[in-house]
């Protein structure tokens, strides 16, 4: 597949929708990627490839809104792919998206002029954890990732366990200032097959299609077009923190007929609630829509008198396939015991 630059937008929003109002705004990377020279973008399939090809994922690590502030280079992974290279002993000539919603599912296209651009994800949605990366939920051996610790520094860890690169990875990003970049290699392209989400890129650019051409239309259309369902809409009431996790919060919607609808939301929205009723929950990729302008909004979005739509989207079948992976994304895997589906 060829990427045009006319497919940066839609492509953005349908990264933006699958985000589940995590994973930050994609502003910032859709300027970087239209002010390019590199164009068309060659999006390999999994299937294209020779299975020994060496392959790594790029993403960027920490509180994404501080990328406001602290803009990254023209090149901002080039110290990390160099330290991966030398751990492993030899160059890496591809490239796959670690988080495919939000901001990093743009991220590998940064690479295109210099990497095998593979249509393969390691999430299919945003997720918080580096655990959660599906070549760690299946357990890939010979994972490495390495880090931004601020002042140029790098950090490298090879962990066998998921939640020691999390944790390792995530303190270095603290160390860094709160935002860095981070790659994970040790693993090729025929990993890939079975350990990720292979024609998420194709999905994202077809979703932001649908939606850029259905925005306006009535909001059931809309969720037609999105391949959803639209679940509630109505006007936000209330925003409050969990007493057990301040990091957690119910946004209570007064909707039509006099329903009341609740979404709790995490760093993504994690589940909806209508009348004390669960009817979504993750892995389901659920978005929320400012219901006027149609804007995709992220959590911290979700204000006082706001008039909104909440969708769900299918989530990726890779979830799903087996309940060690759907585990790693259920609303327990957020401490939110109550809130899985059936």
């Amino acid at each position: 597949m060829m990427l045009q630059r006319d497919d940066l937008t839609a492509l953005a929003r349908g990264y933006s929708l699958l985000g589940s109002g995590g994973g930050g705004s994609t502003t910032m990377l859709e300027l970087m990627l239209a002010g390019s020279d590199r164009e068309p973008i060659e999006i390999s399939p999994i299937s294209s490839l020779d299975p020994r090809t060496p392959c790594l994922g790029v993403a960027f690590v920490g509180s994404t809104m501080l990328l406001g502030e602290r803009l990254p280079g023209a090149d901002p992974f080039a110290r990390l792919l160099a330290a991966v290279e030398r751990w492993i002993g030899h160059p890496v000539p591809a490239v796959c998206s670690l988080e495919g919603g939000g901001m990093n599912g743009l991220a590998p296209l940064t690479l295109a002029g210099s990497h095998i651009v593979v249509d393969a994800d390691c999430t299919g949605r945003a997720v918080p954890g580096l655990d959660q990366m599906s070549l760690f939920v299946d357990r890939v051996p010979g994972l490495v990732f390495a880090c931004d610790t601020g002042a140029g520094g790098v950090a490298l860890v090879e962990a066998h366990r998921a939640i020691d690169a999390e944790r390792v990875v995530r303190s270095a990003i603290i160390q860094a200032g709160g935002v860095g970049c981070a790659v994970l290699g040790g693993f090729t392209v025929g990993d890939l097959h079975e350990h990720a989400i292979g024609g998420h890129l194709a999905h994202a650019l077809e979703l932001g299609r649908a939606y850029l051409a259905s925005a306006g239309a009535p909001l059931p259309l809309l969720a037609d077009a999105l391949g959803g369902e639209l679940l509630a809409e109505g006007r936000i009431v209330s925003v409050a923190p969990s007493p057990q996790d301040p990091h957690v919060n119910a946004v209570e919607i007064s909707g039509l007929g006099g329903a009341v609808h609740r979404v709790v939301s995490r760093s993504e929205t994690l589940a909806v609630l209508t009348d004390g009723l669960l009817v979504a929950s993750a892995p389901t990729i659920i978005v929320v829509v400012d219901a006027v302008s149609r804007e995709i909004l992220e959590v911290t979005e979700l204000r006082l008198a706001r008039n909104v739509a909440v969708f769900s989207i299918p989530a990726p079948a890779w979830w799903n396939a087996r309940p060690e992976r759907r585990a790693k994304v259920l609303p327990s895997a957020y401490g939110l015991d109550d809130l899985d589906a059936a």
